[in-house]
């Protein structure tokens, strides 16, 4: 029995939540953000906004020079936060296995209804619409890869002139025929540096990659070229994930045998907790947003800081950096420290961080893949990051 799952998307989404603050907004090109002196963000626009080709994450400054007469809305954060509780509640009454990605954006596992797909896209649709007054697109296959890219290809083929409140469905047993068309940049984990590689290899479109011998993606690209074989035929098996299935922290930490104060020896201690909380999210295939350091002195008094990302991830890297950042903002140099923990919260699923990792050197992604396969296969011992010799009782190598 093939499964059913919906994405679902709130149409520019913060615009409106804003249109219906003030109703004078609608028809007319606005952006939620800040204020261009003050080198402000465009969070969102509205649809006459991108006629002038606006878009979300330009410089604010860029979007007055395109749209001379964009109006700037500042952003309403505890008015974004309400409508996204009042559609997510609503969608939890039609199934319970509601895995919300973003503030509005969630997949839907709606196998056990009997309708239709499209009827029960519609039904959702109308009830979000009528009761909330806001707009939502939905797309609909077989799993979540193909229904997230039914929608963003449904969203881009409605009319430019307002919401698209479009609703997209790929046929049961036709995934791999429906992806076949679309440039291969749609296909999630294809960013800039793979599209041009993949470019280079004479492939164009998704049904051109998923023809690709899988045994050469992989030689070029590693673990991420045979993730995206897959992809290119319509496969993905992950279930809709809900929040109470879904782990809400990843943590690590270690008590001395004996109080520390040698700062190297603590930064040694983090790195090695840091890195096994990364190699966690990455088995785990999830990423983090918020970094977490907890540190216990002599006297048992305990100390937390955490920071919240820009970006998810699972890089070992940053969240080594972010750790030691809040390390040295928290560490007093007078107290010796009894235990040391970094953790990860704010967690979601690890795809998106493919078209991350694309933006990164390869070399470093091949490499972390690398040193994964050997601590998996020998144990979280077999290699570590390099230390100076003249940090006492650094040995490793």
């Amino acid at each position: 029995m093939p499964r059913k799952i919906l994405h679902l998307d709130l149409d520019a989404f913060f615009c409106a939540v804003e249109e219906q603050r003030d109703p004078a907004l609608r028809g007319k090109p606005f952006a939620v953000g800040g204020r261009p002196e003050g080198r402000g963000v465009v969070a969102s626009c509205s649809y006459p906004a991108r006629a002038f080709g606006v878009h979300s994450a330009m410089p604010m400054a860029q979007a007055v020079r395109l749209c001379p007469d964009l109006i700037i809305i500042p952003p309403h954060r505890e008015a974004y936060l309400r409508a996204s509780r009042e559609v997510m509640a609503r969608v939890r009454e039609l199934t319970p296995l509601v895995e919300q990605i973003s503030i509005d954006e969630a997949f839907l596992d709606v196998s056990d209804l009997p309708e239709p797909l499209e009827i029960i896209a519609r039904g959702l649709q109308s009830r979000i619409r009528e009761e909330l007054g806001l707009p939502c697109s939905l797309g609909g296959a077989t799993n979540k890869l193909t229904a997230k890219i039914a929608n963003d290809v449904g969203k881009s083929r409605a009319g430019k002139g307002g919401y698209p409140n479009a609703i997209t469905i790929a046929p049961p047993g036709e995934e791999a025929a429906f992806l076949a068309p679309l440039p291969v940049r749609a296909l999630w984990g294809v960013g800039p540096k793979s599209e041009e590689k993949l470019h280079a290899l004479g492939i164009f479109t998704i049904g051109q990659l998923a023809a690709y011998p899988q045994q050469a993606l992989g030689r070029l690209f590693g673990q991420h070229g045979w993730e995206l074989a897959r992809r290119a035929r319509g496969i993905d098996n992950r279930p809709v994930i809900s929040e109470r299935g879904r782990a809400k922290s990843i943590s690590k930490e270690t008590t001395f045998a004996r109080d520390v104060s040698d700062a190297q020896k603590l930064r040694r201690t983090l790195e090695k907790l840091a890195a096994g909380v990364a190699r966690s999210l990455r088995r785990k295939k999830l990423l983090a947003r918020t970094v977490k350091l907890k540190l216990r002195f002599s006297d048992f008094t305990t100390l937390t800081r955490q920071t919240t990302l820009a970006a998810p991830t699972n890089a070992e890297a940053t969240i080594i950096a972010t750790a030691a950042d809040l390390f040295d903002r928290l560490w007093r140099p007078s107290q010796p420290v009894r235990l040391i923990g970094v953790g990860v919260s704010n967690l979601q699923e690890g795809l998106v961080q493919l078209a991350l990792w694309d933006e990164q050197d390869d070399q470093i992604r091949r490499l972390q893949e690398a040193v994964d396969a050997l601590q998996a296969r020998f144990g979280p011992n077999a290699i570590h990051r390099g230390f100076h010799a003249a940090e006492g009782d650094g040995a490793e190598a």
